[in-house]
């Protein structure tokens, strides 16, 4: 089990993870990415999706296969492909208390912009629980799962790795999330909307130290957890 006062850094991934993929937020952003290909590169939607999702496998996000192969403003692409209907996200209370109640810093870390995760953090009615938001850009526009973005991370907001769990829905994030000596946890989820193009653990990898499929179920033993392990 998690000792909760051990932890003195929280990171969390935003999307399909702060809130469940069964919300359908990120797939307007899948829609947005494919018409963005499509425009930019005068392709048909079937190809600019195969292109997208390749550059996904092979890039860490389509936005730096975008970069690198195509040479696209990247804050065009995130400004664009961010234009969605966020009222789809609803409040919850549950887990705003969880994570008032959770000691330490909380972080958020994602290979989204920062005026996304605001958004997100905002419809949810959680944004005052985090002490910081750390996007693409201030990652160099580096990705998850690259190390170096972690790398930047610790480095920008002062994250001690050896005290620091990271919450993930995507395993392979946690691979360099672990390699650091952070704590790891897997938001696991069936139907995620990208399965079929991700390595699917079985649960067993050494790089998964804990999975939940309810995060704020899991955050809320951590929270009752916490004086338990403190007083001992």
């Amino acid at each position: 089990m998690l000792d909760p006062a051990r932890i003195q850094t929280w990171v969390f991934d935003l999307d399909n993870t702060i809130y469940p993929a069964v919300q359908s937020l990120f797939p307007q952003i899948d829609v947005r990415i494919r018409a963005y290909i499509a425009r930019r590169l005068g392709l048909e939607l079937d190809e600019s999706y195969r292109l997208q999702k390749q550059y996904y496998r092979d890039y860490g996000t389509t936005l730096r296969g975008m970069m690198t192969v195509h040479g696209v403003d990247p804050h065009d692409f995130l400004d664009y492909v961010h234009d969605i209907d966020y009222s789809v996200l609803q409040p919850s209370p549950r887990l705003q208390r969880a994570l008032a109640g959770l000691p330490g810093r909380k972080l958020i870390f994602t290979n989204g912009s920062k005026p996304h995760a605001e958004r997100v953090l905002s419809a949810l009615g959680v944004a005052p629980a985090f002490d910081a938001i750390f996007d693409i850009v201030a990652a160099d526009f580096i990705p998850k799962p690259q190390m170096r973005a972690y790398e930047i991370l610790g480095e920008s907001c002062n994250v001690r790795f050896d005290t620091a769990a990271m919450i993930e829905d995507l395993e392979r994030n946690l691979v360099p999330a672990a390699d650091l000596g952070m704590t790891t946890v897997w938001v696991k989820q069936d139907g995620h909307p990208d399965e079929q193009f991700i390595d699917s653990p079985s649960g067993d990898s050494p790089h998964i130290h804990h999975i939940t499929q309810d995060l704020t179920a899991w955050l809320e033993r951590m929270v009752d957890l916490g004086p338990m392990v403190k007083s001992s």
